[in-house]
């Protein structure tokens, strides 16, 4: 495994970042990926802060290596878990679903590395310049939210678009495709998806198998009607919802 500055600027062994996955992403999960030599990150969704701080508490009873936590900038506990992040001293923020700027002051003074999710080349060039430390740029091939340009496509144009290391994500989930991350100038890759097969992640058995058996043609994306597009496993309820996409139904409908 290649040695990049990503790892250096985290004091990781592996260039992998496991995703902030919503539910998913807890400290046990995140603690297995640090202890492999990997950024294990804790997910804050939409929880409040004391939730997200018995989950550092329990990474730190679990490991002593780096982490991470996601905080997804569209909560309504954005403030209270940013404040929370600095008091922990966290060593990483990992930010999606919004624009991270009117924290990086504090963020910065606290010594915390702040690495935004972006869709764009746009986006990665706008970040860079309020001082971030690194970009994660994510192709449509991800699970969850999404945007429309592909792991293939983005990760080059942002690598030649910014002078910060960029984290390619999106899709990947072997060794083919982090060889292929790292072709494309990427300095390390985010893997979510891959990661909840694992053992230490606590999602159900049969959302696994779900997973494990799934082909190329059995994720879809729903929420563009909406403007909020996500990747998703196939099934009855997915595909009813596609229906009503199509037939312009309110989003209350949809709901």
């Amino acid at each position: 495994m290649i040695y990049t500055k990503i790892c250096e600027m985290l004091n990781i062994k592996y260039p992998i970042f496991q995703g902030g996955m919503a539910q998913i992403s807890d400290a046990g999960l995140a603690a297995a990926v640090s202890e492999a030599g990997g950024l294990g990150i804790i997910a804050s969704g939409n929880n409040p802060a004391e939730k997200i701080k018995a989950e550092i508490h329990r990474i730190r009873e679990l490991t002593d290596k780096p982490f991470g936590v996601n905080v997804m900038l569209l909560s309504p506990y954005a403030k209270e878990v940013s404040e929370l992040l600095i008091e922990e001293k966290v060593p990483a923020i990992i930010t999606g679903a919004g624009n991270p700027g009117k924290y990086m002051k504090i963020w910065k003074e606290a010594g915390i590395k702040v690495i935004p999710v972006v869709p764009s080349v746009a986006f990665a060039k706008h970040f860079e310049k309020a001082g971030v430390d690194a970009v994660i740029c994510e192709g449509t091939e991800a699970g969850g939210h999404v945007g429309e340009l592909t792991t293939m496509c983005i990760t080059p144009q942002v690598v030649d678009a910014v002078n910060i290391p960029v984290i390619s994500a999106g899709g990947i989930g072997d060794g083919r495709g982090i060889a292929a991350a790292f072709c494309l100038g990427a300095q390390g890759v985010q893997v979510g998806t891959r990661f909840v097969l694992a053992k230490e992640c606590s999602v159900h058995q049969n959302y696994k198998d779900k997973i494990k058996k799934a082909g190329d043609t059995d994720t879809a994306v729903t929420g563009r009607k909406t403007g909020h597009p996500v990747r998703v496993l196939k099934n009855r309820l997915v595909t009813k919802f596609k229906e009503l996409e199509k037939t312009n139904a309110t989003v209350e409908e949809m709901e």
